[in-house]
């Protein structure tokens, strides 16, 4: 993702323990496994402002996610825990963006990986929304962004 970030105060936190499922032989979680802990953040994240999954199918849409970037800074490992911050992303566009940070539980100013995502709004049908559709207005009203 090469635009700027406008990043603003909507943001969630939630502890997530590494499984032994998600390791390696060597008890290092595998990369992929980073794509579920995202997805645990924006669940978090949604749950949280009303704007889940499920909250978007009801409103008629689908938002699936087009673009994840992720990088990662450590190796996380069978027994540890950690919090997935998701921060919200202001955009103009009709589209859903979030900032990530995966920090370490016992030490949160030791970051893990750091990720963004982009979804996009379907309408049940499979078309594209090019446009903001009128419950993500409101949304976007109601938390002043």
């Amino acid at each position: 993702m090469k635009e700027k970030l406008n990043i603003t105060s909507l943001t969630e936190t939630v502890e997530v323990n590494i499984r032994f499922s998600e390791t390696d032989p060597m008890g290092i979680v595998w990369h992929g496994n980073y794509l579920k802990y995202l997805e645990d953040g924006r669940e978090a994240f949604g749950a949280k402002y009303g704007i889940g999954y499920m909250d978007i199918y009801k409103q008629g849409f689908a938002a699936p996610l087009v673009e994840i970037d992720i990088k990662y800074k450590k190796s996380l490992r069978y027994g540890e825990s950690i919090l997935i911050e998701t921060k919200y992303v202001h955009d103009d566009a009709a589209k859903i963006i979030f900032s990530y940070k995966v920090m370490n539980l016992k030490k949160p100013e030791e970051i893990i990986a750091t990720a963004n995502s982009i979804q996009v709004f379907l309408d049940l049908k499979g078309e594209l929304m090019l446009t903001n559709p009128q419950f993500y207005q409101e949304w976007k009203r109601k938390y002043a962004v």
